[in-house]
């Protein structure tokens, strides 16, 4: 369960990865926190670093520099193993093993297993217990996957876009089931995935990758709402001088601009509030946000 007192989900400083046979940094100079209980959406272009990082916060690897920390514990030690859960991309199971023979062998290696949970979520698939995982489509894996994970009861659930395989129903089902985790259990979950409308509906807090670095790291809403899409003649483009402008374009002498709000905006623009799937986009299109000032000169 979470409180006031509750030590941070996920928290890194000065975080660099670099993989020594390609010889370039995945993750540098990365810092941010991730507040208890929170659904965190994982978000940044191919390349960018988010899987290095999910199997940093799950002791699959180990930093280069700095450090990264998982409910106040360093990551693959005893404090945060029996805490921390992971489902990679590649969901590595024992292909031979049955189904019940997999959820028996999660409840032997965790003394806080649940089996109602992990039973539930393999049920909901119409999965036979007697089937074998090798023997199962690419969609069952991640169900079972998934039910070895929330079985487990972890208070940080870490997600490497492991619904990748699902049809939409289904990933719909199991994000039902991530949230109600969260709800009921006090859950922190941080998933990564290049689904953008789902986790507009599903994530409350975001942690956005450009560069090796965490460019965004907010809450949802709060992020949303200091953006607003504004519309209006180029010539008054200066009036945004004061603002982050993280995309703009021009048609003829109109300009639209993506605008993160630095305080009241003046100018007569036609205002819009941008979903969170446009606010990501932007960021993840640009290079960096704008310097304030920018359109101005686009108007020259």
């Amino acid at each position: 369960m979470t409180g006031p007192d509750a030590p941070a989900a996920l928290h890194a400083e000065g975080l660099g990865f670099r993989y020594r046979t390609r010889g370039e940094w995945a993750l540098r100079d990365c810092a941010f926190t991730v507040p208890p209980g929170r659904i965190t959406a994982l978000v940044g272009r191919n390349g960018v670093g988010k899987s290095t990082l999910l199997h940093l916060a799950g002791g699959l690897l180990r930093p280069r520099e700095g450090e990264i920390r998982v409910l106040d514990a360093a990551p693959a030690t005893p404090a945060a193993r029996s805490r921390v859960a992971l489902v990679t991309q590649d969901k590595p199971l024992y292909p031979r093993f049955t189904v019940a023979e997999t959820l028996r062998l999660g409840a032997r290696l965790n003394p806080t297993w649940d089996r109602a949970t992990a039973e539930r979520l393999i049920a909901g698939g119409q999965i036979a217990p007697t089937a074998r995982l090798g023997e199962l489509s690419p969609g069952r894996r991640t169900r079972v996957a998934l039910a070895l994970a929330l079985g487990k009861r972890p208070e940080l659930l870490l997600l490497d876009e492991p619904m990748a395989d699902l049809d939409p129903v289904v990933r719909g089902q199991i994000m039902g089931a991530l949230m109600t985790e969260a709800a009921e259990h006090g859950t922190s979950i941080v998933l990564s995935s290049h689904v953008l409308p789902e986790l507009e509906q599903t994530c409350d807090w975001v942690v956005l990758l450009r560069d090796g670095r965490a460019a965004v790291c907010e809450d949802a809403d709060a992020l949303r709402e200091a953006h607003v899409q504004v519309t209006g003649h180029a010539d008054q483009a200066g009036t945004l001088a004061d603002h982050i402008v993280v995309r703009h374009s021009t048609s003829g002498r109109q300009l639209t601009a993506l605008v993160r709000r630095c305080g009241p905006l003046h100018g007569d623009w036609h205002l819009e509030h941008p979903r969170l799937e446009d606010v990501l986009m932007a960021h993840l299109t640009e290079d960096a946000p704008r310097t304030p000032g920018t359109p101005a000169e686009v108007a020259a």
